[in-house]
């Protein structure tokens, strides 16, 4: 059985989901703290070398799951593994966020869309050798191509 353990919590402006910008064209540019607990700051040698990291978090107030569910953003269903949906049988969330600077075992950063107090599961710097013309967004095209009708 695998127990995840959290390597830190995250400071945010967020005390409610409902505060997070969500759907087509929603901007995450929301400012916070990443603080690493002390006993895991040594792994954050060198991080200050990337612009963007991977933020692993659990979505630790998240209660249940459902398989198939709608988006905010769609009038159709979609499997949970289509969506960001915070209900998954393992309620686990993966951010993108840019890396303004570094202080001790805190990384202050920009792009969070979690809420204050979520425990953070990993970093690991952002890499990607994938073209943008060869990624797909399936369908969240179709979503909002229908919304710009």
């Amino acid at each position: 059985m695998f127990s995840p353990q959290a390597i830190g919590y995250a400071t945010t402006p967020y005390t409610a989901t409902k505060q997070i910008p969500k759907g087509p064209g929603a901007k995450h540019d929301a400012e916070g703290v990443l603080e690493i607990l002390p006993e895991f700051e040594l792994g954050l040698t060198d991080i200050e070398g990337f612009s963007h990291l991977f933020v692993v978090w659990a979505f630790d107030r998240s209660e249940g799951f459902e398989l198939l569910g709608t988006p905010p953003i769609d009038d159709r269903p979609h499997g949970v593994f289509a969506t960001r949906s915070p209900r998954r049988p393992s309620p686990i969330a993966l951010t993108v966020v840019e890396l303004l600077r570094r202080d001790g075992g805190k990384l202050h950063v920009r792009g969070v869309d979690m809420l204050s107090g979520t425990p953070i599961l990993d970093l690991k710097p952002y890499l990607s050798s994938i073209p943008p013309e060869q990624l797909r967004r399936g369908w969240l095209d179709e979503a909002e191509a229908r919304r710009r009708k």
